[in-house]
């Protein structure tokens, strides 16, 4: 039963062919899908804030026109004041007349300072203004008006500039919602400049209003104005005007951003900002401008949803055509697969019992000239290839087990030429050597040694022939044969290097070389001579603490030129003092991600374990080797050598 659901159950090769194309194509197209909704909304906001910036723009003119069309006449009448000292006739009539010329201006006041309008020193405010057709006349400084304390007065007397006042309702005056521009007029007295009063010219706040209500953007978009403190001056939301500011807004709702946007306008500056409608809640843009004549700002505000009807309208056309076609291409790629894989399963069937080792069982032919005709062909031809294959195979698997075996008498064989006894000289007590070589492969190209020249001096070195496998592995049995024939010679280190490689470069067709770092020690005085043929430097332990690089003389590489210059250094080992000779297979160990060990780490190595024994030295440095490594496959041979001087024993007394 289990069997018979995983065999019809089980994702064939037309569904999985099928939910590739289709889910490649689905994500293609909800990629593209996204990125020209994007695309669209930003030209659609681009265009939106571009109307709207030109829309605010028209307006701010429409405002600034009306109030620049005032500022003549009080400045007019300012001078007026200041030089002809005229009487309550004159000031009626003056204020009249200019009325009468200027019908955008709803009233006009002189306003004198005390004493400056008449002889008695009374409060004096002759004030013309627009009722029904005709002019009315008051005197504001009769009654509890207080002509003194108003904004429109009391400013332009404080800072002696003209100013326009914040939008406010006359009482006692022109009884109307007006915003005032005020200018200060001055007289000589006694040879100073004398405050002597303000001449004003009031505009009725219901053209502007007008103004900015007449604009409609969208569905439910709109205008308002606000004044220099915030305060709503026309608002579709009656509630709001000279009831609320925009800040009390914010404040009421918790809004920062709508608190922030609010100290841009009274600061006079412009803005296009996305964020939630105070008053419905929906996501809006807001576009925002100054007034410069009065210090106002006009704002435009529409949903979000408004602007982008259309285009959520056409892209739910988009979508549901995408789908049609979706649907489309799921008949045909299901028609088109299964017509493709019913010969494939068949000839999966035929092929089972080949599978299982019936490999005299001829395939089927297809008769068709397609791939799958292709594919018939090609088993057949691997039926014929398993079967030669096999009958090789036997033969095969015999040469390679031979192989093997021959590699490992090769790696027997190499190791019986290194040293591999340890302590090698158990009756020296003035020194402590060991050694350690692990190669890359079955067979490697790594060397040291290390024997006695007589009884007071030690012979020993390291190498590193360039290349892996049975070519490095004869060429290393060459170099160490040569180099203990030579050093048996008596030779400088130096003089060793250079009879070596003569023999090494005679007939080296194939241009291998090997690096190699040799010296001799002398057991009774600590005095190392030492040689170097492009080996990296060993480090040196003086009293088993201190850990440094040897300074090793130049040299080049052994077998590759004639003619060599080698250098024979001396340095003298105190009891204690250690040697850490390597091969570059430990500094170029790697990690899985090609990471490599490096000098760095190899000297907080040494330093660590200072004082540690040879053979602790050489088998820990193998072990932090291998735990860098965290199991990549060995790439290079490593061999590592550590020698301690201890000294002549002093003879008892």
């Amino acid at each position: 039963m289990f069997q018979f659901l995983r065999d019809h159950l089980r994702p064939t090769l037309a569904l999985k062919l099928s939910s590739l194309v289709l889910g490649s194509t689905g994500l293609i197209f909800l990629l593209a899908f996204a990125y020209s909704d994007r695309i669209a909304r930003g030209i659609v906001l681009k265009g939106v804030e571009q109307n709207t910036r030109n829309l605010a723009s028209d307006t701010v003119h429409q405002i600034e026109a009306v109030l620049h069309a005032v500022e003549p006449l009080p400045r007019w009448l300012a001078g007026y004041a200041a030089a002809e000292r005229p009487g309550l006739e004159d000031i009626t009539r003056v204020l009249q007349d200019e009325l009468r010329a200027s019908p955008h201006i709803y009233g006009s006041a002189m306003a004198f300072a005390p004493g400056a309008g008449g002889g008695d020193g009374k409060p004096f405010a002759p004030y013309v203004y627009r009722r029904g057709g005709r002019f009315e006349f008051v005197d504001l400084g009769v009654g509890a008006y207080g002509y003194e304390s108003q904004d429109w007065y009391l400013i332009p007397h404080v800072t002696g500039k003209a100013s326009w006042s914040d939008p406010y309702y006359d009482e006692g005056g022109g009884e109307a919602m007006m915003c005032t521009y005020s200018v200060p007029f001055f007289r000589e007295t006694g040879g100073r400049r004398v405050f002597a009063g303000v001449v004003t010219a009031d505009v009725h706040l219901e053209h502007l209003v007008q103004i900015v209500s007449s604009i409609k953007l969208y569905r439910s978009g709109y205008a308002f104005l606000l004044s220099q403190n915030g305060q709503f001056v026309s608002h579709p939301d009656k509630n709001y005007v000279f009831k609320e500011s925009i800040f009390s807004i914010a404040e009421e709702t918790g809004d920062k951003q709508l608190r922030e946007i609010g100290r841009d306008m009274v600061r006079g500056r412009e803005g296009f900002v996305r964020g939630r409608s105070p008053n419905t809640g929906r996501m809006s843009w807001l576009y925002y401008a100054p007034v410069s004549a009065s210090g106002w700002s006009v704002g435009i505000l529409f949903p979000e949803d408004d602007i982008l009807a259309d285009l959520r309208s056409m892209n739910r056309v988009i979508f549901w055509i995408g789908s049609l076609g979706f649907a489309l291409l799921l008949v045909a790629i299901t028609v088109l697969s299964t017509s493709v894989t019913r010969p494939i399963r068949i000839l999966a069937r035929q092929t089972t019992e080949i599978a299982r080792g019936n490999l005299d069982l001829q395939v089927p032919p297809v008769r068709s000239h397609d791939e799958v005709g292709d594919l018939s062909h090609s088993f057949e031809n691997m039926r014929l290839a398993l079967k030669e294959y096999v009958a090789n195979l036997a033969a095969t698997t015999a040469a390679k087990e031979r192989i093997e075996s021959e590699l490992k008498i090769a790696r027997n064989i190499q190791l019986s030429f290194l040293p591999k006894r340890f302590p090698p000289f158990p009756d020296k007590t003035e020194f402590d050597i060991h050694a350690e070589l692990q190669a890359a492969r079955e067979v490697g190209g790594d060397l040291y040694d290390f024997f006695l020249l007589d009884d007071h001096h030690l012979f020993f070195s390291i190498g590193d022939v360039a290349g892996k496998g049975v070519p490095a592995a004869l060429f290393m049995a060459v170099s160490k044969t040569l180099m203990k024939g030579v050093a048996e010679q008596h030779l400088t280190p130096s003089q060793i290097l250079a009879k070596v490689n003569h023999e090494l470069f005679v007939d080296n067709d194939q241009m291998l070389f090997v690096t190699v770092f040799c010296a001799i020690l002398d057991l009774r005085t600590g005095e190392l001579q030492y040689s170097n043929a492009g080996h990296p430097p060993p480090l040196l332990f003086r009293r088993a603490q201190d850990v440094s690089w040897a300074e090793l003389p130049p040299g080049i590489v052994l077998g590759i030129t004639d003619d060599p210059d080698y250098e024979t250094r001396t340095l003298t080992l105190g009891p204690q003092d250690t040697l850490l000779l390597y091969t570059d297979g430990v500094t170029e160990a790697m990690t899985s991600r090609r990471e490599l060990f490096g000098d760095d780490r190899l000297h907080r190595f040494a330093e660590a374990h200072a004082g540690r024994s040879p053979k602790e030295l050489v088998e820990g440095l193998f072990a932090a080797v291998h735990d860098f490594a965290s199991g990549a496959e060995q790439s290079d041979d490593i061999t590592v050598l550590a020698l301690r001087y201890r000294g002549t024993a002093k003879p008892a007394p």
